[in-house]
């Protein structure tokens, strides 16, 4: 293995575990996981194969692994609701709203169509290359991919559509 070749890869490992786990810290702990793993185990990596592909394997991996252990430790864990508490949370700032909603909504995909979806649009990955890493059919990553828009979509749609619904202020004029 190639250490430029690697360390090339860093950023992209860094954006796909940043989006995947919705955490800044948990990101950083992942990719410094799978950095390891495939540190110590470049020997199963097959010379002339695509590393990152290989590479995003390892993480896709890893993160399940350390979803099902999380899901094991925490069964009495009864997770809370954000739109349920969404008033009782601080409203962020506007120039921050937008990029919070849409990681509000990543994180509510199901793991299996959030993590194609990131696949496919963030890392720019091929169908092949992501039924590769999620070791699954095409045709799976296909439908899996479309649900996982139409999903995204719907709930982006959502507060707008409650917002667009509001009176409008008395105070306001239009202007011609």
């Amino acid at each position: 293995m190639n250490p430029p070749e690697l360390i090339a890869q860093i950023p992209a490992l860094r954006r796909y575990a940043r989006a995947l786990t919705g955490d800044a810290w948990a990101a950083d702990d992942l990719v410094q996981d799978t950095l390891e793993r495939a540190c110590g185990k470049w020997r199963l990596w097959a010379v002339g194969t695509d590393l990152r592909a290989w590479l995003f394997t390892l993480m896709h991996n890893l993160h399940v692994s350390g979803v099902r252990q999380q899901l094991r430790r925490s069964a009495a864990f009864t997770p809370v609701d954000v739109d349920a508490a969404a008033d009782e949370l601080a409203a962020p700032d506007a120039a921050q709203d937008l990029a919070l909603d849409l990681q509000r909504c990543l994180l509510q995909l199901p793991e299996e169509q959030r993590a194609v979806l990131l696949l496919v649009s963030l890392e720019d990955m091929s169908y092949e290359q992501v039924a590769r890493i999620t070791d699954t059919p095409i045709g799976t990553v296909m439908s899996r991919l479309s649900r996982a828009r139409a999903r995204l979509q719907a709930l982006l749609d959502a507060p707008a559509r409650g917002v667009a619904s509001a009176p409008p202020s008395p105070h306001l004029k239009r202007l011609k």
